[in-house]
């Protein structure tokens, strides 16, 4: 069969089956998985066991609902009849955040919608509708190829707690790493620019974050009595924030950027193709001004280079009037965004080096760091990427381009604990408003995904030989 034919196949198969996809994404929306409430724990549950049994009504033969000390995952695979096909494993999640009427939604969260071609309802986009088109992705290139299995070895791992920070995830990977062994992962958790503009994403940041707490006095004590004569803590941990940037609003710590990959010159110019509006880009951050790292863009800032930022700041006094006192403590809270080449558990030591090199005699500081997140980044010219490309440029007719995200995700476990290669396929625009009220998705790009997904399976077999 031809491309032109198989493309034309599955775009019948998924007209025909369209109405029934939505119904079964409907009905998935209304059970309020919400990992972040107790409350919502058994739906949580609920919304599992319901994904195993569509997964298994699908056709995968190997289907499981995985207990965490948190909320279940669930797990899927269908071996291909080549044995030496490539393995890909496709990550999503099946909780959502929080909603509520009162947030103002215009109709229930938990009763979706069909509107002006757009699905609105908690999950639609994030991420329930982007994990189910893999459900109709793969019964459509089945009906293609003429197969009884799809073209790859295909794993799915949908968690349970990516809405509550995944506390359990890296756990779970490291206990199941041999079912989950794969050649690729593939995120579909993710965006596109936006509705005329298909992207891939390639990399995340990774995440470090520490709170720091500075002890003076045993209490507070009079300002004119004992001010200048003693260490202040407010006043070490101002200092510590003005020396934390240069005047090129570089970070300061020692070795903070050792091993930082650096963007190419190819890099460089495809992100600066993309139709970047800062100052649309600006009243979306409801900011005033761009700023940060000389020498990069905006885009290239958000993106591909690490950042520190002061989360928060207090000590001593904060009510009403004034209170004429050295404080006997102060808090900080700091967040470094990692970029592909750094190891969080490399910065953390630099940071602690930093402050303790920073802090006079007279206070005692304690640094905390939460778990840390590794930064991932897919070469461009990786076969594996160049598949998705291939794929969604079937599937939407256009040339597709490529971004990265700013913000950081478990996606990075995966690839550290498995050895394997981070992609992103995703189908979501800026518009679908991921954790706010009135969360949707654009019907006809989720369709695009699932017809992504139809041709990304044989792409991968035909084009990446892994051994």
């Amino acid at each position: 069969m031809s491309e032109i034919q198989a493309d034309s196949v599955v775009r019948a198969y998924i007209d025909t089956h369209r109405t029934a996809f939505l119904d079964d994404l409907a009905e998935w929306l209304r059970i309020p998985s919400v990992s972040a409430q107790p409350a919502h724990a058994d739906d949580v549950r609920r919304s599992a066991d319901w994904l195993a049994a569509k997964l298994t009504a699908t056709g995968f033969p190997v289907v499981e609902v995985w207990p965490t000390d948190g909320a279940p995952a669930v797990f899927a695979h269908w071996p291909a009849e080549n044995p030496d096909a490539p393995t890909v494993l496709v990550y999503g999640h099946h909780d959502v955040q929080p909603a509520a009427l009162a947030d103002g939604w215009h109709t229930e969260p938990f009763e979706p919608v069909v509107k002006d071609g757009r699905m609105y309802g908690r999950g639609a986009a994030d991420d329930k509708g982007q994990v189910f088109f893999h459900t109709l992705g793969v019964r459509a290139h089945l009906a293609a190829t003429g197969s009884a299995a799809p073209a790859v070895h295909l794993k799915l791992l949908i968690e349970g707690e990516e809405e509550s920070g995944s506390p359990h995830f890296r756990d779970l990977v490291e206990g199941r790493a041999r079912q989950l062994a794969t050649d690729v992962v593939i995120v579909s958790d993710t965006g596109m620019w936006s509705e005329t503009t298909p992207t891939v994403c390639t990399g995340m940041r990774g995440v470090a974050d520490c709170e720091i707490d500075f002890h003076g006095p045993d209490q507070d004590i009079h300002s004119g009595a004992f001010g200048g004569a003693v260490p202040n803590p407010a006043t070490v941990a101002a200092r510590l924030v003005a020396a934390l940037h240069d005047e090129d609003e570089r970070v300061t710590i020692p070795g903070f950027y050792d091993n930082v990959a650096e963007l190419s010159d190819a890099e460089r110019r495809l992100i600066s193709e993309l139709p970047f509006d800062e100052a649309e880009w600006l009243r979306t951050a409801k900011s005033h001004a761009a700023s940060g790292e000389a020498g990069y863009s905006t885009l290239e800032r958000v993106w591909a280079r690490p950042t520190a930022e002061v989360n928060g700041i207090g000590g001593g006094y904060q009510g009403p009037g004034g209170k004429t006192i050295v404080p006997a403590s102060a808090h900080l809270k700091l967040s470094f965004r990692l970029v592909s080449g750094q190891d969080p558990y490399e910065v953390e030591a630099a940071v602690k080096d930093w402050v303790a090199a920073r802090v006079p005699d007279g206070i005692r500081h304690s640094i905390t760091f939460g778990a840390p997140t590794r930064p991932c980044l897919t070469p461009l010219d990786h076969p594996a990427l160049r598949s998705v490309v291939r794929s969604m440029e079937r599937a939407f007719g256009q040339q597709v381009r490529f971004t990265r995200e700013g913000g950081s995700g478990p996606a990075a476990d995966l690839q550290d604990v498995l050895d394997a290669p981070v992609l992103f396929l995703g189908i979501s625009v800026p518009s679908d408003g991921w954790h706010s009220p009135n969360e949707k998705v654009e019907i006809d790009l989720l369709l695009k995904g699932v017809e992504t997904a139809a041709h990304l399976w044989g792409d991968l077999a035909e084009h990446w030989k892994t051994g």
